[in-house]
């Protein structure tokens, strides 16, 4: 399975690749702040999608990363999600 998704991967990674460096990260960094601003169910999906993203990537590189990168990656990743959530079941 895991072969399969790095060649489907493949063309979106050539993608990003072309792109400038800080293309990507600006993405990124307007689907988390579009999220936090949003709030609720859009909120939700916007901060889900970076969480997505930053998952997949997390996926692919897995095999190449030490422990602690790999500890640190995931603490990004589970905070995604951990936004996500609070987007669509805020406080009060």
């Amino acid at each position: 399975m895991r072969d399969k998704i790095e060649r489907a991967s493949v063309p979106v990674l050539t993608f990003l690749g072309r792109l400038p460096r800080l293309v990507p990260f600006f993405i990124l960094l307007v689907l988390l702040l579009a999220g936090a601003i949003a709030g609720h169910a859009l909120g939700f999906v916007l901060m889900g999608l970076a969480a997505l993203f930053v998952g997949w990537l997390l996926y692919l590189a897995w095999p190449r990363l030490t422990g602690s990168e790999r500890l640190m990656r995931s603490a990004v990743v589970l905070l995604a999600v951990a936004l996500a959530i609070t987007q669509l079941f805020p406080r009060g």
